[in-house]
């Protein structure tokens, strides 16, 4: 397939640019009247103390969901929710075909199972180092290394250039589970010429390599042969190698391993369907786990970054239906802390020891776990095999991306571009650039409902949180009197006593009362009118009283 004179080939991103998680990717080809699309990756990001009640966020699809019937199909790099788990949320509004590999497609199906959507989805499994042609796209699966099985880098090639899409990748010359980086299919790339690449930038401020998981499983294995007791070790349910790093430490000290978590039963699973893991014990269950000695049992856990609802907090609280941790007992973090999850974490592990569990982690322990992603040596090896012309950072924080670029710059990459979510990149013809600026942004994932990001009820709910809530009941009778004093109740709000409270009760109240007999004629007939007015009143005289203006709430009752 040749260019035509108006064609392009862009690059925009909707996630991920500007944060690490919630990738969302797109590449066009043709006039800009005309562009022909892929997405790469589709994924979320998650909750925190900064979105109460949320616990999972997508990118917001509006821009492309315009152009829907111009893709051509959703590529997914690897199984790690930040590239997949907005899929089932968001394919309603794409509706484009999905081509993975067997794992990925097999964690992709139990998604769309869940969400009632397996039998509409059309789902195409490539094999490992195939190719997908899609349109002015043909695109050539790279085998790579991460902390998941098949992950694997992009290589798109169009008329007017290749672009290599790393994914999350490192190079470990020992990986345990799955092949080695495929550096021969990146430097032929190199050869043929790359014009781009667009890669991952989390670990750009770490000097030297990322560290082997075999290294992983023996510090593993030497740690838990010396601990005494029921043992934990908390790691990435999606960490499929770390997982089987866990299993095989475990049998070498004698251990059974017991699965914690719905994630971590529903991984062992992807990893059996595509023949890893087969040469290990069978897991044991919950109740054998009670029957054999402290010893002899590991329990393999979610929750190592303090998720609320995951196995690990379960445990730690003490509402776990068969898990008992206390002391004498050990957990292991074979994990790293993400950043935004440090409180979660450090709440987590205090419960621990006060259990009079004894905890250990990667930083009283190095060793016990590597990252997935590359450091900087790594990425100067990446870019010495792919010789691109253009730098493409992505999957970082703006400090990353930016970090990124100027070491692509000393490594001579010729241009640089770091764009931000809604950036949209003209990588050919001419030289790159941004070209235009589209929508972006996240939806929240509230009690199961797509809401903004900025929506009413998350904006009422952070308000609540830190300002406190009032409530005013008013009863107008017939003719618009007050047949009682206002009622008031309050949430969240400091009083030295329950004395205090009553008198700033009845504060409120007069103030309510006040509000109501100020208003005459078609003021009193209706109740949005009475109740600004109350609203009004009673923030004004919390101001006074607490320094504070919370959430009120006034209710209108007539006779």
């Amino acid at each position: 397939m040749m260019a035509n004179p108006n064609d392009e080939l862009v690059f925009l991103p909707l996630g991920g640019s500007n944060e690490i998680g919630m990738n969302f990717n797109l590449y066009g080809f043709g006039p800009a009247h005309d562009r022909k699309w892929i997405v790469v990756d589709l994924g979320v990001t998650f909750g925190d103390q900064t979105t109460p009640g949320v616990e999972v966020i997508l990118p917001d699809p509006e821009y492309i969901e315009a152009y829907a019937d111009r893709i051509l199909g959703i590529v997914l790099t690897h199984a790690h929710e930040d590239h997949i788990g907005a899929v089932a949320w968001l394919w309603p509004r794409l509706k484009a075909p999905v081509y993975a590999t067997p794992f990925t497609a097999f964690i992709l199906r139990e998604k769309l199972r869940e969400a009632d959507l397996l039998d509409e989805v059309e789902i195409t499994e490539v094999p490992l180092g195939g190719t997908i042609e899609l349109g002015p796209f043909k695109l050539e699966l790279i085998t790579l290394t991460h902390s998941i099985p098949e992950p694997n880098g992009l290589a798109i090639k169009t008329p007017l250039g290749t672009i290599l899409h790393t994914g999350d990748w490192k190079i470990d010359p020992d990986p345990l589970l799955g092949d080695v980086t495929d550096a021969a299919a990146i430097r032929k790339l190199g050869d043929e010429g790359v014009l781009a690449m667009v890669c991952d930038s989390t670990n750009v401020f770490v000097d030297g390599h990322a560290g082997s998981e075999a290294d992983v499983r023996v510090a593993l294995t030497d740690l838990i042969g010396g601990l005494k007791g029921k043992v934990a070790v908390a790691c990435f349910a999606s960490n499929v190698a770390r997982m089987d790093s866990v299993i095989r430490a475990a049998e070498a000290n004698g251990r059974r391993v017991c699965l914690a978590g719905r994630s971590m039963h529903r991984m062992a699973a992807a990893a059996k369907s595509v023949g890893l893991m087969e040469d290990i014990k069978p897991f044991i269950d919950d109740t054998e786990a009670r029957h054999l000695p402290e010893n002899g049992v590991l329990y393999l856990c979610t929750g190592s970054q303090g998720e609320p609802r995951a196995a690990l907090a379960r445990i730690a609280d003490g509402t776990h239906p068969h898990v008992k941790l206390g002391a004498g007992d050990a957990v292991v973090f074979s994990s790293r802390v993400i950043p935004g999850n440090e409180i979660p974490i450090r709440n987590l592990q205090n419960k621990l020891t006060e259990n009079g569990v004894r905890l250990y982690t990667e930083r009283d322990h190095p060793g016990i776990h590597v990252s997935g992603h590359p450091c900087r040596d790594e990425l100067a090896e990446m870019y010495a095999w792919a010789r691109p012309q253009i730098a493409v950072p992505t999957h970082g924080e703006r400090r990353h991306l930016m970090e990124h670029a100027a070491f692509a710059r000393d490594l001579q990459v010729a241009q640089q571009v770091t764009p931000r979510n809604g950036d949209m990149v003209r990588l050919a013809p001419g030289r790159a650039e941004i070209i235009d600026e589209v929508p972006s942004g996240r939806l929240f994932v509230d009690a199961g409902v797509l809401t903004p990001e900025n929506g009413e009820a998350l904006r009422e709910r952070r308000h609540a949180s830190f300002n406190g809530v009032v409530t005013v009941a008013v009863v107008l009778d017939g003719r618009n009197r007050l047949a009682s004093t206002p009622q008031v109740r309050a949430l969240g709000l400091p009083t030295e006593s329950d004395d205090d409270l009553e008198d700033a009760l009845d504060d409120l109240a007069d103030e309510a009362e006040a509000a109501i007999k100020r208003l005459k004629g078609e003021g009193l007939e209706f109740d949005d009118s009475v109740e600004t007015a109350v609203n009004r009143a009673v923030k004004k005289a919390s101001q006074r009283i607490w320094g504070r203006r919370p959430v009120v709430e006034t209710m209108v009752l007539r006779l």
